[in-house]
């Protein structure tokens, strides 16, 4: 199994022994990028559907490490997050 493969359908920023998705949780797809595939839990947000980009910390974007990913979500579809590049 590859990276991308292993990461698909676990959630951002989880434990490693307990990636997936909750019951009773609300979450965001994120679309291409170096997180493509996992989903993002914002239950807890104010607003669960923002409309700004977010910079996501990750290792695997192009920076490495202290790098992070740009999300913002899909017009028509906020319940998916397309990725916009990386940034330091």
């Amino acid at each position: 199994m590859d990276e991308e493969e292993f990461l698909r359908g676990r959630v951002y920023g989880a434990d490693p022994e307990d990636p997936g998705p909750r019951p009773g949780r609300v979450y965001r797809e994120l679309v291409g990028g170096p997180l493509d595939g996992l989903l993002l839990d914002v239950t807890d947000w104010e607003d669960a559907q923002p409309r700004q980009a977010m910079a996501l910390a990750t290792e695997l974007g192009s920076f490495g490490s202290g790098g992070r990913a740009l999300y913002e979500p899909r017009r028509g579809d906020p319940r998916r997050w397309d990725w916009r590049g990386d940034i330091p």
